[in-house]
């Protein structure tokens, strides 16, 4: 593992300490696992497409109905293409 040196401001510092005491961690571990947490919600991450990304987004929403029975009500109401 490779060290790092960062300069924060002093109320960061207060803040860092503050997590790690409640948490019975280092500052070092708790700064660990912040970079992990950021690193795996960062779209820079190149491992993740757009489609990835967007998995999910709509899943608790409620005015939202079941996608199957959308599709279906619109294939109901479209003009055949033979009738065009």
């Amino acid at each position: 593992m490779t060290r790092i040196l960062a300069d924060l401001p002093e109320e960061d510092i207060k803040w860092l300490d503050a997590r790690a005491a409640e948490q019975g961690k280092s500052r070092a571990s708790v700064l660990r696992d912040a970079v992990s947490a950021y690193k795996a919600q960062s779209p820079a991450d190149g491992n993740k497409d757009w489609i990835t990304r967007g998995a999910g987004l709509w899943k608790d929403r409620q005015d939202i109905a079941d996608g199957v029975e959308y599709q279906r009500a619109i294939r109901q109401d479209r003009t055949p293409s033979e009738d065009l």
